[in-house]
């Protein structure tokens, strides 16, 4: 099978290797359809991931987003049959421990055996597919062929096939992580919403809040082309590189947002004090610019989630702030089992379609140019969608079905 490798940073190769194959009753094998680069796909890309040679060993195949059909199961896997179109689940979950039965998916205690990441927490979450051995080791989705351990929990089957891959896709991970940022800070009817970072995340986060009735979406970015799509989804939209932030919003929102959404992370230091602590002092790992934006504009009593990743130490965390303004803060991977269903739902009755977010369609073939695309916003890039040769296969047949049903 062909499969993205990652071999340095800013070194991605397209190689040949042997399809994996079932080593557990639960696991199953999917033949991709689909697959896509994240955002945080980034932080492996640019080597920038903690734990450096320990995290990232030369030949890991990168991904964590992918569609296909099952190609091989388990004997212990009752719920999908070969031949069923699925969901991959980014975070890999084993549904019976605790935080599982708890529907906390990605910090499920049993799929991460991860000494460094116990050592630098305290205790391990989730495994995740294709990044890094920080995360467990997994291989990625960015390949034709895919191990799905525990399948039964970390795929979700797809009936209606009049669904497109690009109207899929994103409940691997992006779609059910902008409601993610929205449950954690309680993002309800009438409240006013402020969202920081339009990239694919920061736009599903905008798709939620205002499928939910949110009163003011506000999202923050620099690059025209992003806040242009947030502008058509109906959001306000501030670009940090005309107005100073803080003083924009207390314009659109006096007294302060309800929910501060930090769909942005740690690698993107806005401050001269917060670069040269990141990258010149090594004091910081993680720069907290837009953190220190969410504390200081949200109002009283406010809540704050960090959707955006985070993965070490940050300087100049306003504590004196968050704490005397009431304020609650809550973070975290996905919780993408628990989520895709209903969402999945929205997508089939038409209420939401995240598939605007893919502007670019490619051959998975061409997957080594497309992260520098990707990574560095080229041609006005928002999300790439990756088509394999067997998935444009199965797009040509649905799409014959639907016409002769038509």
């Amino acid at each position: 099978m062909k499969a993205a490798e990652w071999h340095g940073k800013e070194n991605i190769k397209l190689v040949e290797r042997n399809a994996p194959d079932i080593t557990d009753d639960n696991d199953c094998i999917v033949r991709i359809t689909s697959t896509t680069i994240c955002g945080s796909d980034l932080h492996m890309y640019f080597h920038q991931i903690p734990g450096g040679s320990l995290a990232m060993h030369s030949s890991d195949i990168m991904g964590h987003e992918a569609v296909g059909i099952v190609y091989k199961i388990g004997p212990a896997v009752k719920n999908i049959q070969i031949g069923d179109r699925v969901i991959i689940s980014a975070p890999i979950s084993c549904g019976q421990c605790s935080y599982c039965k708890e529907g906390k998916f990605s910090l499920c205690d049993t799929t991460n055996p991860s000494k460094l990441q116990e050592e630098l927490y305290g205790h391990r979450t989730a495994g995740l597919f294709g990044y890094s051995h920080f995360c467990g080791g997994y291989g990625g989705l960015q390949a034709e062929f895919a191990r799905v351990p525990f399948a039964e929990i970390n795929t979700l089957k797809v009936n209606n096939n009049g669904l497109s891959d690009e109207q899929i896709l994103p409940l691997s991970d992006i779609l059910c992580t902008g409601f993610h940022a929205n449950e954690l800070a309680n993002v309800e009817e009438g409240k006013n919403v402020v969202i920081w970072g339009c990239g694919p995340v920061g736009l599903m986060a905008q798709l939620i809040a205002l499928h939910r009735k949110a009163n003011i979406v506000v999202a923050i970015d620099n690059h025209p082309h992003r806040l242009h799509v947030a502008s058509k989804l109906g959001s306000r939209i501030i670009n940090y590189d005309e107005v100073n932030v803080l003083d924009e919003i207390k314009k659109l929102i006096p007294n302060g947002p309800d929910c501060c959404l930090d769909c942005v992370g740690y690698r993107f230091p806005k401050s001269w004090n917060q670069w040269i602590q990141q990258k010149v002092l090594h004091a910081s790992t993680d720069a907290i610019d837009v953190v220190r934006e969410c504390i200081f504009a949200c109002k009283k009593g406010g809540n704050i989630s960090l959707i955006g990743d985070y993965f070490d130490t940050a300087n100049a965390f306003p504590i004196g702030a968050f704490m005397e303004k009431g304020l609650t803060m809550s973070g975290g991977q996905l919780y993408c089992q628990r989520y895709w269903k209903y969402l999945l739902s929205l997508i089939e009755k038409g209420e939401i379609d995240p598939s605007f977010i893919f502007n670019h369609t490619m051959n998975f073939s061409d997957i080594e140019k497309a992260y520098d695309i990707f990574g560095n916003v080229k041609d006005n890039c928002l999300k790439i969608i990756f088509k394999t040769e067997f998935g444009l296969e199965q797009e040509l047949g649905r799409k014959f079905i639907k016409s002769a049903q038509l």
